[in-house]
């Protein structure tokens, strides 16, 4: 003779051979220690997310560069903010006028062997900013001038008037300054810009260490007058800072108006 256990008094029951048990209850502080946790956690996230978004614009789209020099002036000013469009070159071709950033072609830039002097934390922040495209601490490495000749172009100067002349065609240059002098630059030249390469000139024309400043005077010797497009690192597009500067820069289409006709 058999018989079938029941269960205890007090004990729990199995269902489909599992016990049932009930969760311990979270107290306040423990359900406000998770949301603090997950708080910070969202925002770890969408930090990161932030830093990664902002260091591929900064690679593949646009980036900021500041001015360090006078050579722009009067489109830019000493320590001017500008966005740099990276697509120029490499996607969009370089047309006439546009303003464009690039590495030294050849002892452009003054030799670089000083000591950094500056507070480290300072130069820290500002390698974490420029990582973002926020800052721009390799500014000094680079050049910013106004593409005069492309590849192909006859570039003389000056005529009877004073003014550049690009394959024929005479430049009325409302950008430059050329503080009270009449004549485009200082320095005679004809040159035919080379293939991969540009011709570029500081729209503060007699103080800006340009194209033409680097012309040696022999057309079969040009010495390191001449740009390479591949150190061409971007478009200048807009000046960001100061607010009360804010502004597109302007690539002039009217100036160059039938320079590209002339020279094919």
């Amino acid at each position: 003779m058999t018989s079938e256990l029941q269960p205890a008094a007090g004990t729990h029951a199995e269902t489909d051979g599992q016990s049932t048990t009930r969760k311990p209850r979270l107290t306040e502080r423990q359900r406000k220690a998770r949301g603090v946790k997950l708080f910070l956690r969202d925002i770890l996230l969408i930090f990161v997310a932030a830093l990664l978004i902002s260091f591929l614009i900064k690679t593949f789209l646009i980036r900021s560069f500041y001015i360090p020099s006078e050579s722009m002036m009067d489109t830019l000013h000493v320590d001017d903010r500008i966005i740099v469009n990276l697509l120029e070159p490499e996607l969009m071709p370089i047309s006439h006028g546009d303003v464009v950033v690039f590495t030294d072609p050849g002892n452009w830039l003054p030799g670089g062997d000083e000591p950094d002097t500056r507070n480290p934390v300072a130069v820290a922040v500002d390698e974490v900013l420029g990582f973002v495209g926020l800052s721009a601490p390799d500014s000094d490495d680079h050049l910013i001038k106004r593409v005069i000749g492309l590849p192909g172009d006859v570039v003389v100067c000056c005529n009877d008037f004073g003014q550049l002349t690009v394959n024929g065609i005479p430049l009325e240059e409302p950008y430059t300054e050329l503080g009270g002098r009449s004549k485009a630059t200082e320095k005679e030249f004809t040159v035919t810009v080379p293939e991969g390469s540009l011709w570029v000139m500081g729209d503060n024309r007699y103080n800006s260490a340009d194209s033409s400043y680097h012309y040696s005077g022999d057309p079969d010797a040009p010495g390191t007058a001449f740009v390479p497009i591949d150190n061409v690192v971007g478009r200048a597009v807009l000046v960001t800072w100061p607010l009360d500067r804010w502004a597109t820069l302007d690539n002039y289409p009217l100036v160059f108006r039938g320079v590209d006709s002339a020279g094919d």
